[in-house]
């Protein structure tokens, strides 16, 4: 008989611990399910609470996550009380029972009065059991917040197992939050990529049509930002009497600052150039233009202005820092369009001009950024300025287009994938 009392007591003790048991398995499960069907934790946070609160018998609480910005843990669901009604607390509070159990990442229980904190006052009454929200990062273990549940009905208080099972539930509660992160910095990051695309497709329907010179020149161009947005463009212009102005500017940086430096430069040159005046006079009143967004900004702008006169059997040109201009005779010699003066916006005076002979339909007029030379190998060798000048050499009796198409493909032969470090412009005009 006694043998048969004592199975028939394991046997109750068993089936109390199956019950308990199934009971926390299935407040996981649910709220596996809730965080499942839900992007923000914000959303879910009230109804996990609850579903905490019930099951380990607390008619206090509070979800708090950490807000590393502001360095603080801040209320997205309480049980109690109303979140806004809910104090953030400082992850340096020595009194608070959730700043403490954040900076040590151990759950704990708090008696009566034990780090009693006047920012915890809505969502605590009695014992407080305080459990961190953790995620995995391949750092290691990094705090997001913690759960705190105060008020406990039963005289037992909270119990091991309902740290235990809580501790369970803040494992969730952090997975979903790092989960919920990247889904919002994916959003992001899509949304990024969609407006600078847009930027990119703006800033290329920016820059003219190579056929807007002709009849008067044959002209081919190519712009690679290093970014979708750079600092690397030209502009054309029909100056009359058969005169062509051509333009290749270089704003140092890239990205947006860079890119809107560039659209500037073009609108103001596409005002000046058009009263037919000499490089100089039109650079120099670019220059009054555009001064005070190059201060303001601390940047400077690399350009080569020049102007092909067929007629008259000359090109004039302004070169201000942009080292890769040239002129590209029938027998192969390649003649530098030499500085006149430093870099727009490094300097104060007016702008210079030079002039060289242009023999026309047979000189070719050549201009790159230092992009272009500056490009990188797998190793991390530069291309340099003398292999593009070969392929300048090479095909100078082509299209412009045809060279055009050379000197990117030397480029992509040297580069091997590798992602350009600057923006790369290039410019052939034949008139």
């Amino acid at each position: 008989m006694d043998e048969l009392e004592r199975a028939r007591h394991e046997f109750r003790l068993t089936a109390n611990a199956l019950a308990e048991s199934w009971e926390e398995i299935n407040l996981l499960y649910s709220i596996g399910e809730i965080l499942g069907r839900t992007v923000g934790l914000e959303d879910a946070a009230a109804t996990i609470l609850s579903e905490i609160s019930e099951t380990v018998g607390a008619d206090l609480g509070a979800i708090y996550v950490l807000d590393a910005g502001r360095g603080l843990l801040v209320p997205i669901a309480a049980r109690g009380a109303a979140p806004k009604d809910v104090d953030a607390i400082p992850i340096d509070d020595d009194e608070a029972a959730a700043a403490l159990v954040f900076r040590d990442a151990l759950p704990r229980l708090y008696a009566v009065g034990e780090a009693a904190s006047p920012r915890e006052v809505p969502v605590r009454r009695g014992e407080v059991m305080a459990v961190p929200i953790t995620g995995s990062t391949p750092r290691g273990t990094v705090g997001l917040g913690v759960v705190t549940l105060s008020a406990p009905r039963y005289e037992r208080g909270f119990t091991a197992g309902d740290q235990k099972l809580v501790a369970a539930i803040a494992s969730q509660i952090g997975s979903a939050i790092q989960i919920t992160r990247l889904v919002r910095a994916s959003v992001e990051q899509e949304r990024l990529e969609h407006e600078m695309q847009l930027a990119h497709d703006l800033q290329m329907r920016l820059l003219p049509t190579p056929s807007s010179v002709a009849p008067d020149a044959i002209c081919a161009a190519r712009v690679e930002p290093a970014r979708s947005v750079g600092g690397d463009f030209y502009h054309l212009f029909r100056l009359g009497g058969g005169r062509v102005g051509v333009l290749m500017g270089d704003v140092s940086s890239h990205g947006y600052q860079a890119a809107l430096i560039m659209a500037l430069t073009m609108s103001a040159m596409a005002i000046h150039a058009q009263k037919g005046d000499g490089p100089a006079v039109t650079v120099t009143a670019l220059l009054d233009t555009i001064a005070g967004e190059l201060a303001e900004t601390e940047m400077f702008l690399a350009l080569c202005y020049a102007v092909v006169d067929p007629a008259k059997g000359e090109i004039c040109w302004v070169n201000a820092g942009q080292p890769h201009a040239f002129v590209v005779d029938p027998a192969g010699g390649t003649h530098r369009l030499a500085a006149t003066d430093p870099p727009l916006g490094m300097g104060s005076s007016s702008p210079h001009e030079s002039t060289r002979p242009w023999t026309k339909q047979r000189d070719t007029l050549v201009l790159f950024t230092d992009g272009v030379c500056d490009a990188r190998d797998l190793a991390g060798a530069m291309l340099g300025e003398a292999k593009v000048l070969d392929v300048l050499r090479a095909r100078r009796a082509e299209t412009p287009e045809r060279i055009v198409d050379g000197v990117f493909a030397l480029l992509e032969g040297h580069m091997g994938g590798e992602a350009a470090p600057d923006d790369q412009a290039v410019l052939v005009l034949r008139a």
